[in-house]
């Protein structure tokens, strides 16, 4: 049942007004973004009417209101100038605490669809680093637990753990990984983040657990799970913060941005790329590399083709000064940079040189990267069918199978499907015959 009032909402109308739209209009965009949040919506002008005069929507409305005008005054949006109350989950709550239910909910299958069922912000308020680096007191000790301080040991457990998630993610999707991450976080990370430590042990589990969350709402953002993805790299920032911890703040960032460039808000993803690239004043040529590539993938979709092309020069200089080192989570070479260099081009309307460049990132794709192999060959295969290539399409498309039918992967699932759709045209075409067969087969071992 909603909310009811005592005073009608002065701040609806307002904004209304800022956004040129009638109540119809308005009800009719809700219930759009309720569609895209996995709600079934069918509110009309009375509804809104409602609203304005003092009734208050249910809380996942409310944060659907909250977003559909941030989106069109590109802008935030809060919860008191829509004349909204907050959802309790919009309140503040303990970081760890909040990753843990995080967590939780994560684990449980019947809550999981739920929670991707969420949807993205694009307008979503950053924490800003100066804001967090202020070192937390440990707080207390979990009644019933039976670890009271931990030392180097428990950090040194948390740094393999991501490791061997993270090669897990590789070997067989984020469809196996993500749970496994999310269990840990609850059942390990969570009790040692408020166990007693010094100050020094207590900084490098924040930092080693922010790096955990960060890869984990990378697997949900993989699996299209992009609301859920957007809260585990909050909880990230967070906890990289406390940790005072400028490298993984930045890298979630540019995370963030990647995950709003997938989505096609191209303004949204340079300004967070832009914001990682300032957070981190001194950063060393592989982390330089990895943001100047976001940033020119950014900039390109804007429009901005001079400043594209200068981050990617910028990328690879920085990147030839790197070591031979690569970080498990999030690390960057020049693989990576070739497909930053395919985006950009794509962007700016060379689809072969697009090609080119995707085709020399996947020659040189170290082994063992499953996952990116995959998500590479689709996306040449798509890239060579629009340039009219279809045989050369078919054939990575073959790629893409090979890789397929061994990962668990909600990305690779949307690679299908636009695969299967962009054959249909083709059925004449020999290798596509035998390429749809192919694909009925792995289709009916995956279904």
């Amino acid at each position: 049942m909603a909310e009811r009032s005592r005073t009608p909402n002065a701040g609806l109308p307002s904004l209304l007004d800022q956004a040129n739209w009638s109540r119809s209009q308005f009800a009719s965009i809700i219930n759009r973004l309720g569609a895209e949040a996995g709600l079934s919506l069918t509110y009309g002008q009375p509804a809104v009417s409602q609203w304005i005069a003092g009734h208050q929507p249910r809380s996942q409305v409310r944060a659907l209101i909250i977003e559909a005008f941030a989106r069109k005054l590109c802008r935030p949006v809060t919860f008191s100038e829509a004349g909204l109350t907050p959802p309790r989950s919009a309140t503040a709550q303990d970081t760890v605490g909040e990753l843990v239910d995080l967590g939780k909910a994560d684990m449980d299958p019947s809550r999981r669809g739920i929670l991707a069922a969420g949807i993205f912000s694009a307008a979503l308020i950053v924490p800003l680093f100066p804001d967090l680096a202020v070192a937390a007191e440990p707080a207390p000790v979990l009644p019933g637990k039976a670890t009271t301080r931990i030392g180097t040991g428990q950090v040194a457990i948390v740094r393999t753990m991501t490791d061997r998630i993270a090669d897990i993610l590789d070997e067989l999707g984020a469809g196996h990984a993500r749970p496994m991450a999310a269990a840990f976080l609850v059942n390990s990370v969570g009790p040692w983040l408020k166990a007693q430590a010094s100050d020094e042990v207590r900084r490098d589990m924040l930092a080693a657990a922010s790096d955990l969350t960060y890869l984990t709402g990378w697997m949900a953002m993989y699996e299209r799970a992009h609301s859920l993805g957007q809260q585990y790299y909050v909880s990230a920032l967070k906890l990289a913060g406390e940790a005072e911890d400028h490298v993984t703040y930045c890298r979630t960032l540019r995370g963030m941005s990647l995950q709003a460039s997938n989505l096609g808000y191209g303004r949204r993803a340079l300004e967070l790329a832009d914001s990682a690239a300032e957070a981190a004043p001194v950063a060393g040529p592989r982390l330089t590399a990895f943001l100047r590539g976001q940033q020119a993938h950014g900039a390109a979709m804007v429009g901005d083709q001079r400043q594209a092309f200068n981050r990617l020069k910028e990328a690879g200089d920085a990147l030839a000064r790197a070591d031979d080192g690569k970080d498990s989570v999030g690390g960057y070479d020049r693989t990576a940079l070739l497909f930053h260099e395919a985006h950009v081009l794509n962007e700016t309307g060379d689809l072969s040189g697009s090609i080119r460049a995707l085709k020399e990132s996947i020659r040189i794709q170290p082994s063992g990267q499953r996952q990116g192999r995959l998500h590479s060959y689709a996306v040449l295969a798509q890239r060579q069918h629009s340039y009219g290539h279809v045989e050369a399409a078919c054939d990575s498309w073959n790629r893409f199978l090979d890789e397929y039918e061994h990962l668990s992967s909600s990305r690779g699932d949307e690679h299908f499907d636009t695969m299967r759709r962009r054959l249909k045209p083709h059925a004449k075409i020999q290798a596509v015959r035998t390429l749809t067969e192919r694909a009925a087969l792995v289709g009916a071992m995956k279904g």
